[in-house]
């Protein structure tokens, strides 16, 4: 006889009155994330990515629909992978589309210049500008065909940073509650930026119905992980093991297992990265700075025998293709660093106003650096004279313009040259000043937040043992604050006592109270889960909450242990860096550019002596008219431009190895990437000028001694 609808109905009731009896709702009572968790993962989506790559997400599938081009096969399988790992809303046609509008465009602009430029001024240099836009709008289509492999590889280096705290978390959360889906879900509330993002992708899949159980979501998002990062699925999956070890010792040793293996994981793998970097960085030094900054002494000498070489083609080499070059084998570089401890993200932004100032003064610097050009038009005829000597003869011209028929060429003056520092300078001081307002306030405040986690494992075991003893919560913040009294952590502790016997508040409030709460002085995600926790675990009794403070603490001096291993691993290779970025490339290139303006200043002094002794202003006993078109003064590349390609290149390569020092050391950290930029720039480029103004003052006054001395010879 069948079971009716009321016979099952009542057998369930029995049951649930019996599970009623035995377990109470603060048995069971769990960690509860925002309502509208998975709901928002589009709007998360928006912000996570940012605005240039919801743009770029918008013009491929503008492209796509004006032209569809399929990628090669052997690129689309790994763009379609990078697109699913970078959450771009885009198709692989859609990339190749954009690569080849892009292209296309640059083609038609390379064609327009170069046919205008021909037809009304005849000069072979534009035309040449328009082929070389030409021969680069065809060379980008592969790159920009690629740009999601690209976009992958930032996304894997941020989530790698990550992936140490995610693990963390999770095992933080599930010390008290064997929960895995609010464990992941507590994760993504306290990471930032891609394994954020990635976490909430988990739940958003289930949602849509694209997977019909948590566990498969979560096994389908491990297993894009299984050829990079091969620690991280296993610790995720001992997490998931710990979930079906009835005994509780069992469980918590698979926990602990679990954040270790990704700890010891990612110190062997930084352990080969080191090892592997230093021939990288040792061809990057070589092929950014000693070998083009070296070579830039044979250009002058170049465009004085071959004659065809002109400063834009110097500037085409050294500040287009040089910088793409060095900033691709740095981007290469970085996509094979493993993850490690993740940095402290602080939210930061320039003030208003700022980045228009910064354009302002680059543009007073920009237009002293060409008030040479400026005096020239106003004035053709206007120069000046000095170092000349007694008798009136020899010396220096201020600006130094060679005209002719086809027009004037320069300026060959030292005067202008000097003038022309102001450009390279200029442009450090806007980019320091914008870098600077950005990141100046956010910078101090996570110092101290990071001097605080550097200590709170010390704080938090001192937390957990006190209110294990039975100290009330209050008692137990006084103490710590004045045991730790002095250090960030002694403040923070003693601000949650301030504000729970003066201010009245609960716990929660004394810590997460939105206008005086004491997280809002140091925004830690540690120091929010960590007292997150202790909340939760008040609510099961103070022996689990010393349990739980003592966990914590014991994770994070592991974490911490190995962040600090890590630091030694790379300190030889970053000190190497950073001893390039602030002596050797400024140093090196300012004496280049001090030997370069003198090698040009003898050139236009043998081109004037020469054409006096050919004109017969001065006797010779042979005929000189062959060596003075030799050493033809327009052929040279005056020292003027040649100084302001040589000081925008080093402002470039400052910036490029900044980047990347600043990744190999961090991984994807914004807020320390332009901070350091913005001081290297400005220092860098501040011993470059003055070595560049001691080298060429030094130099053109002994070159001019001896060609003084040489022509009244004879």
């Amino acid at each position: 006889m069948p079971i009716s609808n009321k016979e099952i109905q009542d057998i369930l009731n029995k049951y649930k009155a019996k599970l009623d009896k035995r377990v109470t709702l603060d048995e069971v009572e769990e960690y509860q994330p925002d309502p509208e968790f998975s709901k928002e993962y589009s709007k998360f989506r928006e912000e996570a990515l940012g605005k240039g790559f919801t743009r770029y997400e918008k013009l491929c599938n503008f492209s796509e629909s004006i032209v569809k081009v399929n990628p090669s096969d052997k690129d689309i399988e790994k763009i379609e992978k990078s697109i699913d790992i970078s959450h771009l809303a885009i198709t692989p046609v859609g990339a190749a589309s954009f690569a080849i509008l892009v292209s296309t465009l640059l083609v038609l602009i390379g064609l327009v210049i170069g046919g205008v430029s021909y037809f009304l001024t005849d000069r072979f240099g534009i035309v040449f500008v328009a082929l070389l836009l030409i021969l680069v709008s065809v060379l980008l289509i592969g790159p920009l065909t690629r740009l999601p492999n690209y976009i992958a590889g930032r996304w894997r280096l941020d989530a790698s940073n990550q992936m140490v705290l995610c693990i963390l978390y999770i095992v933080i959360y599930m010390r008290h509650t064997s929960n895995l889906e609010n464990a992941i879900k507590f994760a993504s509330d306290h990471l930032s930026g891609s394994l954020s993002l990635d976490l909430r992708k988990i739940f958003w899949d289930v949602q849509t119905s694209k997977y019909s159980t948590l566990k498969e979501s979560l096994e389908s998002y491990l297993g894009k992980w299984r050829e990079h990062n091969l620690e991280f699925v296993n610790s995720f999956h001992l997490i998931e093991s710990s979930l079906y070890e009835p005994s509780e010792g069992r469980r918590t040793e698979l926990l602990d297992k679990s954040l270790k293996t990704i700890l010891d994981g990612i110190y062997e793998k930084m352990l080969h990265y080191a090892h592997d970097l230093k021939n990288p960085i040792t061809m990057l030094h070589m092929l950014g700075v000693i070998l083009p900054i070296l070579g830039l002494v044979m250009f002058p000498l170049i465009g004085v025998f071959l004659g065809s070489v002109k400063w834009y083609h110097l500037a085409i080499l050294y500040n287009v293709l040089l910088p793409l070059l060095v900033y691709s084998v740095g981007v290469n570089i970085l996509n094979k660093r493993p993850g490690s401890y993740g940095q402290v993200k602080v939210p930061f932004k320039s003030k208003k106003g700022v980045a228009f100032t910064a354009i302002i003064i680059s543009l007073f610097f920009l237009i002293i650096g060409a008030s040479p050009f400026i005096l020239h038009e106003i004035n053709p005829g206007f120069d000046i004279t000095f170092w000349s000597n007694s008798d009136g003869s020899g010396g220096e011209k201020f600006l130094d313009f060679e005209c002719n028929n086809s027009g004037c060429v320069g300026p060959f003056g030292l005067g202008a040259l000097l003038i022309g520092l102001f450009i390279p300078l200029g442009f450090a001081i806007s980019l320091w000043m914008y870098f600077n307002s950005k990141t100046k306030k956010a910078m101090k405040l996570r110092k101290e937040t990071k001097r605080l986690e550097s200590e709170f494992a010390t704080a938090l075991f001192q937390l957990g043992t006190r209110i294990g003893d039975g100290i009330p919560s209050e008692l137990a913040f006084k103490d710590v604050a004045k045991t730790m009294s002095g250090t960030p952590a002694g403040k923070f502790f003693g601000k949650v006592h301030l504000n729970l016997v003066k201010g009245g508040m609960s716990l929660k409030e004394a810590i997460f109270n939105p206008e005086n709460g004491a997280y809002l002085d140091y925004p830690s995600p540690l120091v929010q889960s960590s007292m997150e926790v202790l909340l939760e675990s008040s609510r099961k009794g103070p022996k689990i909450v010393a349990q739980s403070l003592t966990s914590i603490s014991q994770y994070v001096g592991n974490v911490h242990k190995v962040n600090e291993r890590l630091k030694d691993l790379l300190a030889e290779i970053i000190s190497s860096m950073q001893s390039q970025i602030k002596f050797m490339a400024p140093v090196i290139s300012g004496i280049v550019v001090g030997i370069s303006s003198m090698i040009v200043g003898v050139i236009s002094k043998l081109s004037n002596l020469l054409d006096q002794v050919n004109a017969g202003d001065v006797s010779a006993g042979f005929d000189v008219s062959t060596v003075a078109d030799m050493f033809s003064k327009t052929d040279a590349i005056p020292g003027y431009w040649f100084q302001v390609v040589v000081g925008v290149y080093v402002i470039q390569i400052i910036y490029i190895l900044s980047v990347l020092v600043n990744g190999i050391e961090f991984g994807v950290d914004k807020l320390n990437e332009q901070n350091s930029a913005g001081k290297n720039i400005l220092k860098g480029t501040l011993i470059y000028l003055a070595i560049a103004l001691i080298g060429i003052l030094l130099f053109n006054y002994i070159a001019s001694q001896v060609l003084t001395t040489s022509s009244n010879m004879i």
